[in-house]
């Protein structure tokens, strides 16, 4: 294999594939972020005072936790069409990676949660604080400094996750990668290529929440 060739070619695969890695990107940041938000309402469901919600919540959980990615993006999918609803692939998508992702979520910040000193929330409360404004502003900054290297392992699960989405038409990496394997017959190298890419994306999330975490715990 001439490597001045080789070295070519995926200068010639780069700018697609980085089309491909924003869309991942973007895609997979929508998810965590809206994922973040309904994690902690099925959190405070599970908790409440009604047995209903409380069992909705782990209903829900172990329905998203307990059924492959792709199962979940093609029901999302082909329900709607099924329905006569003409829903785009990449809102099936983002809609199903923030609901799989939220379950996941509701574990990780539940136990953030349980651990915040009851005494907290009293004290809080003894201010005139409303629940809603003890959550936000107590509990929450604390459960994401206590499960912020969780948070981090799960968007990189999201993001690798996220190849599956190809399959309903979303042109992410993967989708690019499989485009660009069929048209240069090259797989090996376009595959490797895109490997990289996500490489590359987990790295830079964990690097990033690593520095994060440093920064915090200076301040705490």
């Amino acid at each position: 294999m001439n490597a001045p060739d080789l070295l070519a070619r995926c200068a010639g695969y780069a700018p697609q594939l980085l089309q491909g890695a924003l869309t991942t990107l973007w895609l997979s940041a929508l998810a965590v972020c809206c994922g973040f938000f309904a994690g902690i309402f099925v959190y405070t469901m599970s908790v409440g005072k009604s047995r209903g919600l409380a069992g909705a919540a782990r209903v829900y959980v172990s329905v998203f936790r307990g059924t492959p990615v792709l199962a979940q993006l093609l029901v999302f999918y082909y329900v709607p069409s099924a329905l006569g609803i003409d829903l785009p692939g990449v809102v099936a998508a983002a809609v199903g990676l923030s609901l799989n992702t939220a379950a996941y979520q509701s574990q990780i910040l539940a136990a953030g949660f349980r651990a915040i000193p009851r005494g907290q929330i009293e004290a809080a409360q003894t201010f005139n604080l409303t629940r809603q404004q003890v959550l936000w502003h107590v509990e929450v900054p604390q459960v994401v400094r206590a499960t912020l290297p969780a948070l981090v392992s799960e968007m990189i699960d999201i993001v690798k996750a996220s190849a599956v989405v190809s399959v309903i038409s979303v042109t992410d990496l993967m989708r690019v990668g499989q485009q660009l394997s069929s048209s240069s017959y090259r797989p090996l190298e376009v595959y490797s290529l895109a490997a990289l890419f996500y490489l590359a994306i987990t790295t830079l999330l964990s690097v990033a929440g690593h520095c994060y975490a440093r920064r915090a715990a200076r301040r705490a």
